[in-house]
């Protein structure tokens, strides 16, 4: 046993020396970007709700967010093709700090909104530029290992995020001798971490420049070409991902809300909880590469993700507070470490001067119910409270499960078995 872990550290370090220079700064940037982005996911709902509104319009704020990041999505992948992969991601970062610090420059409802948007876009480009970036700047043998590298970093910076999002208000609530709870407390928290934001654009700005497949020349496929050359793989790639985000737009931007209103958890005990959920998700990430390796990129999707379910119901369903917050971890770690493995597994089946295209659709059936759930969400909330958000989470991640399997399993589970009765049905002729 201990042979098998020491030499499964090997085969780790060994996959890591093989990152490029542009893979490094890509991966300093998220270490960056994921701490200051830890502080603010824990912030934000609770600033929000200091300023006197209620779950319903926090509800609208994470749609106005996911709604323009569903809109951006086409002109994103256009964009990033055309502007190149390097200033597609300083321009996205540059819109997310500026968003973060315009929350607090600008409290009203319209700048809330706004800012939100202007959240959606950023996220957008990002999420676009993304995937193509890292497997242009991989190999084969160690892609898979940059893609859960990159998530499994920026995780274990959001557990310092989430730490340090517990303690921020109190700390500067002392200094300016206000409550903890209160949204100066807040603002000022999150108008740091925007400061810290800034600071990621740095490694962005040292990246080599690689020219896209539209600035050579080479011709690229349009989402609507790509939808008409390939209609059934894309309908197989992007709706297990639009299932899953109608389920997780009703709970994940609540998480924090359910844990201060049905368990009474203090702001301070929230962001540990989060902060241990980071690191339980970046152990998860850094877990499946070579799990993929071994069993397979959807076989992973689909084990980990059915896993997941029962400790989904425990963290709705439970009375305890101590069961709920195990069950939380163990969920977040399941459910997620899938989540680069099957990217890479998605842009591996399109082809070089598509990947642009693909990355933008996915991110379409990615965002679409992420999009409209949190408003259905906060009006549940508003009138019966937690327990139909979380049937209806748990009901959209089972089908999901089934369409993974469905989709990318059964065939091949049906062709070994073919194969394996291919020389019976001789040997019996």
């Amino acid at each position: 046993m201990t042979f098998q872990i020491l030499d499964g550290t090997r085969t780790y370090a060994r996959k890591l020396r093989l990152f490029q220079g542009n893979a490094r700064l890509y991966l300093l940037s998220s270490i960056v970007t994921g701490l200051a982005f830890g502080v603010f996911r824990l912030l934000f709902n609770f600033y929000v709700l200091s300023l006197g509104h209620d779950q319903a319009l926090l509800g609208q704020l994470i749609t106005d967010s996911n709604l323009m990041a569903l809109a951006g999505a086409l002109p994103a992948g256009y964009f990033s093709d055309r502007l190149g992969r390097k200033y597609s991601l300083l321009l996205a970062s540059l819109m997310l700090s500026s968003a973060m610090l315009g929350i607090v420059v600008w409290s009203s409802v319209l700048g809330l909104h706004l800012m939100n948007m202007l959240m959606g876009l950023s996220q957008s480009l990002s999420g676009v530029t993304k995937g193509p970036f890292l497997m242009e700047n991989s190999g084969e043998d160690e892609r898979t290992y940059l893609f859960s590298f990159d998530m499994g970093l920026r995780m274990m910076a959001m557990f310092v995020g989430n730490w340090l999002g517990g303690q921020l208000p109190t700390r500067l609530g002392q200094v300016a001798d206000v409550s903890a709870t209160s949204s100066t407390a807040y603002g000022w928290s999150i108008a740091c971490v925007a400061g810290v934001m800034f600071l990621g654009l740095i490694p962005l700005a040292l990246l080599r420049r690689k020219r896209t497949a539209r600035q050579k020349g080479e011709p690229t496929l349009s989402p609507y070409q790509y939808a008409r050359k390939e209609p059934r793989l894309l309908l197989k790639l992007t709706l297990p991902m639009l299932v899953i985000s109608l389920g997780a737009g009703l709970l994940i931007p609540f998480v924090n809300i359910f844990f201060r209103n049905v368990h009474g958890r203090s702001d301070s005990a929230i962001g540990t909880l989060f902060a241990w959920g980071s690191l339980a998700m970046g152990i998860g990430l850094l877990s499946a590469p070579p799990l993929a390796e071994r069993w397979g990129k959807i076989r992973v999707v689909v084990i980990s993700q059915a896993l997941s379910i029962p400790f989904l119901c425990m963290l709705g369903f439970a009375p305890w507070f101590g069961v709920s917050a195990v069950a939380y971890l163990a969920r977040l770690a399941l459910m997620n470490m899938s989540n680069p493995v099957y990217q890479a597994f998605v842009m591996e089946q399109a082809e070089p001067e598509a990947r642009a295209t693909v990355a933008s659709l996915i991110s379409i059936s990615w965002n679409f119910g992420r999009s409209f759930s949190p408003t259905v969400s906060g009006w549940l909330q508003v009138r019966y409270g937690f327990d139909p958000v979380f049937v209806g989470i748990i009901s959209a991640y089972v089908l999901a499960i089934y369409l993974y399997w469905r989709f990318f399993l059964r065939d091949d589970q049906a062709s070994s078995a073919e194969q394996k009765l291919a020389p019976e049905l001789v040997g019996d002729d």
